[in-house]
């Protein structure tokens, strides 16, 4: 059993650990508030919204020219792994850089081979974790939430967006973890580029042929131009408030967690310590009797 300087010295440092832990949980759940407000807000007008893009893009007709249309090959491939800059968030980050691996892996395995990937990496523990296993990283953005805003996200969207309309990829995957409470995060990987379309909108004629819902104002060709960019733009920026909102959730259930692990640590510490106590002064009675029993012989 340890001595009782050591235990002693041990229950302060946990305890010190236990205030961090509980300062960080209480930071990360005044955080949450606010970022899980932005994506509550955002979403229901991103999800109508990227509803509206899949359906207008179905009616299209074939002679308006759509960049962002899908195509035939996929052939080149961009996968956007999104995570923050910062740890201590449990599984937050190891786990889109895993899905990423795994899409290099099994989903697009023939592609890679060709050296047909590219990986862009949002957030620092993104770049360390997919450099650490290996996987090429294009490029990186690092500072993007020191200063969030949609127009900051916004150049990233359109670099992207003008990558996919010049042809240099022909499908673009986001991997980030979706926001459902303070305590579940979902990861997922979704479709950016090209546009999903559905094309089972609209009313059936008498005649059995499907007819548009939608009246174009302005024109399909200004719609084209104008209306899908923005719309990709919402839906990328969606996507960055989920895991920041994602983020502060797992970094708050994380350090609660550990401020309850330190809790039963120092519990545990303390037991040790009184039986090491009660050891000692037993250890020191003995000698007192044995001392007292010698001298009298």
């Amino acid at each position: 059993m340890a001595n009782l300087k050591d235990i002693r010295t041990r229950i302060a440092s946990v305890k010190s650990t236990q205030q961090v832990t509980s300062a960080m949980k209480m930071v990360s759940a005044a955080k949450l508030r606010k970022a899980q407000d932005a994506i509550i807000q955002m979403r229901p007008y991103a999800d109508k919204l990227n509803e509206i893009l899949s359906n207008v893009s179905g009616n299209l007709d074939s002679d308006v020219e759509n960049k962002y249309a899908e195509r035939k090959n996929k052939d080149r491939i961009l996968i956007i792994a999104i995570t923050s800059n910062r740890g201590l968030c449990g599984g937050f980050n190891s786990n889109v850089v895993r899905r990423t691996s795994e899409l290099l892996s099994v989903t697009f395995k023939e592609q890679s081979k060709k050296s047909k990937v590219d990986v862009i990496a949002i957030g620092k523990k993104a770049v360390d974790g997919l450099k650490s296993k290996g996987i090429i990283v294009t490029n990186s953005y690092l500072d993007i939430y020191e200063k969030l805003s949609f127009a900051s996200v916004s150049e990233i969207a359109q670099s992207v967006m003008d990558s996919y309309a010049q042809g240099t990829y022909d499908h673009v995957e986001l991997v980030y973890n979706q926001f459902k409470n303070a305590a579940v995060q979902n990861l997922v990987n979704e479709q950016f580029l090209p546009v999903k379309i559905n094309r089972t909108n609209g009313v059936k004629s008498r005649k059995g042929k499907m007819q548009s819902s939608y009246l174009f104002e302005p024109s399909k060709q200004e719609i084209v131009v104008n209306i899908i960019p923005q719309s990709l733009k919402i839906q990328f920026f969606k996507a960055i408030l989920d895991s920041v909102a994602a983020e502060h959730g797992a970094r708050m259930t994380a350090m609660h967690k550990a401020t309850d692990n330190a809790f039963e640590l120092i519990r545990e510490l303390k037991l040790n310590y009184n039986k090491a106590r009660q050891a000692s002064i037993t250890n020191e009675i003995l000698e007192i009797v044995s001392g007292a029993n010698a001298m009298k012989s």
